[in-house]
């Protein structure tokens, strides 16, 4: 197994570097036939989904798309997939961070209801009830 950085999932995605994007695609075929294993991190996924906004311009739409294409590849592991899977897809079709996605679908893993919170973008997702202290 080995290690998936952040650059290497953006080349694939953009294809900015052409040279470079080809062989991403190359690696990614590799994976998706079970040649190769890779591992990947939270932290990974969600420093693409703020290149991928604040650099590339992306809507959260397409970046929601994008990631949860590269966490469908088969053979590519993470810790936290199904977590990632579906802030991908709320912070796809919500007007809010995806941090804020990610932490609403972890607190509803741990079924934590309540979150101290001066941001309101936790007000869009019942039934989450965002408290000020």
């Amino acid at each position: 197994m080995k290690f998936l950085d952040t650059n290497i999932i953006l080349r694939y995605l953009t294809l900015d570097n052409p040279s470079k994007a080809q062989k991403c695609e190359s690696l990614f075929q590799r994976v998706a036939a079970g040649r190769e294993v890779l591992f990947t991190s939270t932290l990974v996924i969600a420093e693409v989904v703020w290149v991928l906004e604040k650099a590339y311009k992306l809507s959260k739409t397409e970046i929601g798309g994008l990631v949860q294409k590269i966490l469908n590849t088969p053979h590519i592991e993470c810790d936290e997939k199904d977590v990632l899977m579906a802030a991908a897809g709320l912070y796809g079709i919500k007007n809010i961070d995806f941090i804020d996605a990610y932490n609403a679908i972890l607190m509803q893993v741990k079924k934590i209801e309540t979150i101290y919170s001066y941001d309101t973008d936790f007000d869009s997702l019942p039934p989450l009830k965002r408290l000020e202290p």
